[in-house]
């Protein structure tokens, strides 16, 4: 990922504060961290751990087109 869509995505899931929160960051100091992550990109260790937040479109499984016989 770009840290382009890495800064929509947090933008998506409510901004540095709200995502700071719901990966248990301290409150001081918490939402910076993840606001720096809007300029270098979420580290991959943060995706990893935090599938469910971060790798969302991995988890989606494209589906495969469909042939109809005649």
């Amino acid at each position: 990922m770009s840290t382009q869509t890495d800064a929509a995505l947090i933008a998506n899931l409510g901004g540095p504060t709200k995502v700071a929160e719901m990966l248990g960051l301290p409150k001081s100091g918490g939402a910076q961290r993840v606001q720096n992550w809007l300029y270098r990109g979420i580290p991959s260790a943060i995706k990893v751990k935090r599938p469910d937040l971060f790798m969302q479109q991995a988890l989606v499984l494209p589906q495969q087109p469909t042939t109809q016989e005649s």
